[in-house]
């Protein structure tokens, strides 16, 4: 699944608004909406923040290739 749906999912299964989540995470509601259509460029901290305030986290995998 991609992140912006990931992101978009989780909000509404916990009620809140786009406008909602931006307030609480202090990110300005064009870039949620950005973020959740797949646009724009957003830092590391900003999908950080969102992240917490779902309850989600990020998980990294390293592939090494030999």
């Amino acid at each position: 699944m991609i992140l912006s749906d990931t992101i978009k999912e989780r909000r509404s299964k916990l009620k809140l608004s786009q406008a909602d989540l931006a307030e609480m995470t202090r990110v300005s509601l064009a870039t949620v909406k950005d973020i959740e259509r797949g646009k724009g460029n957003p830092s590391i901290q900003t999908i950080e923040k969102l992240l917490d305030i779902l309850g989600l986290e990020i998980v990294y995998r390293i592939r090494q290739t030999v």
